[in-house]
């Protein structure tokens, strides 16, 4: 874990009086097996499909909302072509956007509690499909504000969407718990003032809201 320094502590002796936190790969945890599987059986290194749906200009429409999964994943396939066969490269993509996902429970357990003290705000670059996922996972009461990359239209490390966040969290930036497991944007926000986890397991959250 990587945790800023404190700012300075409420009356109360709270370090902070609000947490704005990522959702994949804090909150929702996927299981690719089947994508690497299908990689493996097609010839390619596991994570290939993956590293080409990521790549900045094939996963920025997705989560800015100008375009669904299914037309990412037709992309990603796009970048298969001479790789693998047009039938393979098709499943590779039908793989890639149905991807199986699970909450991380013990997550979950930890923002609902700090919830119970202060507001929690999940801000994520996503898909114009994360309503229907939090539903899915039963998380649709989980925190006081979403703010979704694709339904705002700007995503992270972009300031824009973190003084979005912070407005609707009600605090200022430097009164701010910020969660995410991507490196620039723990960065992004340290640069705003907030207190910042780089998050890489359950145990680096429950360090950081041990202070409530």
């Amino acid at each position: 874990m990587s945790l800023s320094p404190a700012s300075r502590p409420t009356s109360d002796g709270r370090p902070f009086d609000a947490v704005l936190c990522d959702v994949d790969n804090v909150i929702r945890v996927y299981d690719p097996s089947r994508l690497n599987a299908l990689e493996r059986a097609a010839g390619l290194a596991e994570g290939t499909t993956m590293k080409l749906a990521f790549a900045p200009d094939t996963v920025l429409p997705l989560v800015v909302g100008r375009i669904t999964p299914d037309e990412w994943a037709r992309s990603a396939v796009r970048g298969l072509a001479g790789l693998v066969s047009e039938a393979a490269a098709r499943e590779l993509g039908g793989a890639l956007v149905r991807t199986p996902f699970r909450a991380d429970a013990a997550v979950v357990s930890l923002l609902r509690g700090a919830r119970a003290q202060v507001p929690l705000v999940l801000v994520t670059n996503t898909s114009v499909q994360l309503e229907e996922d939090l539903e899915v996972l039963g998380l649709t009461d989980l925190a006081d504000h979403v703010v979704s990359s694709a339904r705002v239209g700007i995503a992270k490390p972009d300031r824009r969407i973190y003084d979005i966040a912070v407005e609707r969290a009600g605090v200022p930036a430097e009164r701010c718990l910020f969660v995410d497991d991507t490196l620039e944007n723990v960065e992004a926000a340290s640069a705003l003032g907030m207190r910042t986890v780089h998050y890489r397991a359950p145990e680096d959250l429950r360090r950081a809201l041990a202070a409530l």
